[in-house]
């Protein structure tokens, strides 16, 4: 039996293959370079939910402002004892609030939670009041001016869009597995995604991208980069940005976020910076790991084009929610069209019971 149920085949798909040799990652036929940099969240959202739903819309962009505006109204139970959570555990309690069920109302309102949710909490923890939707934008511009309270510029929409595209599905990870467990017992959409918040919730999972702002902060200059990064796996610590489960080649995202990083001029600087750091931690990995296909993996550059938006590093596991929810969703449906109830097998390794004398 393969530990972590590595190289186990748990279900067909039609939404994307992830070929780790190859570094190359399918959505519904289509590559990671055709869809970023010219393809909205709404129309990646399309694309993951067509055949699934008799009743979606050729252009998502309206129903999913609809269904920002009507999950804003629980935007209302946000208390001191949500606001003293972090934002996920907070995003997440507010998801909760929502009706359960499986159609396609019910999975717009789970795809604009989100959203909604992690902006308004974001505004609240920095004594701001949330901003209600704007149904007219889109979702990536909407999220902007919920979250900043002034409108994006183009290159911004563009970049958030890019990065939600990149991360609305891939293959079946830790928190898709987990929605599509969860979705196979017929508990609901609503219950599906709680699972996916949960388990993105996970350091191991969508949890990274943050630390690699506390570590490019704690370098503070391209010199110090060798000695940080060094003194990090002598201690034995996990370099987050680097590495990944199924990738044996450098993850395709990372390059994709890099690119759209680049075109916020702004922020160049602070890649070059980046750059010399990934620089420097690949180096020591091929020098110290030589035996380990350790390479840039989505985490990292994550971590600079989120931060280039704005976003504070507390929240970012709830943008990658944002991207990933369309895929969790995918998921569930495709799984409660053909899919039995997820039941393995374990192999009992305790104790046997004393036979009596």
């Amino acid at each position: 039996m393969s530990d972590g149920l590595e190289d186990v085949v748990a279900a067909d798909t039609v939404l994307s293959e992830v070929d780790g040799r190859a570094g190359r990652l399918i959505i519904r036929g289509r590559s990671l370079d055709e869809l970023t940099g010219r393809t909205r969240f709404e129309d990646v959202t399309h694309l993951l939910f067509a055949g699934f739903y008799e009743d979606l819309p050729a252009d998502l962009q309206p129903a999913l402002g609809a269904a920002r505006l009507e999950v804003f109204a629980e935007v209302a139970a946000l208390d001191t004892g949500l606001l003293d959570r972090t934002p996920i555990e907070a995003m997440r309690a507010l998801t909760a609030r929502l009706a359960d069920g499986d159609n396609l109302a019910i999975a717009l309102r789970l795809v604009a939670a989100p959203a909604v949710f992690t902006a308004a909490v974001v505004r609240a923890q920095a004594g701001e009041a949330p901003l209600r939707p704007d149904p007219a934008l889109t979702h990536a511009a909407d999220i902007l001016r919920m979250l900043r309270g002034q409108t994006a510029s183009p290159a911004e929409v563009a970049a958030l869009d890019t990065y939600l595209v990149t991360v609305s599905d891939h293959g079946l990870n830790a928190s898709t597995f987990a929605a599509r467990v969860v979705a196979s017992t017929r508990a609901g959409l609503g219950s599906a995604v709680l699972a996916g918040i949960s388990a993105l919730k996970g350091p191991l999972h969508g949890g990274a991208p943050g630390p690699v702002i506390e570590m490019l902060d704690a370098i503070g200059r391209p010199e110090n980069a060798r000695a940080w990064i060094e003194g990090a796996l002598e201690r034995g610590d996990r370099l987050m940005g680097f590495g990944h489960r199924i990738y044996r080649v450098r993850d395709p995202r990372a390059d994709a976020l890099k690119g759209a990083v680049r075109r916020l001029d702004a922020r160049q600087g602070r890649l070059e910076f980046a750059e010399a750091v990934e620089a420097a931690a690949l180096a020591i990995l091929r020098e110290k790991k030589p035996n380990r296909p350790l390479d840039t993996n989505v985490e990292f550059y994550t971590a600079l084009l989120l931060e280039a938006l704005a976003f504070p590093p507390s929240a970012f596991t709830c943008v990658f929610a944002m991207g990933r929810v369309a895929g969790w969703l995918a998921h569930a449906r495709e799984q409660l069209a053909g899919g039995r109830l997820i039941r393995p097998q374990s192999r009992y390794v305790g104790p046997l019971p004393q036979r009596a004398a």
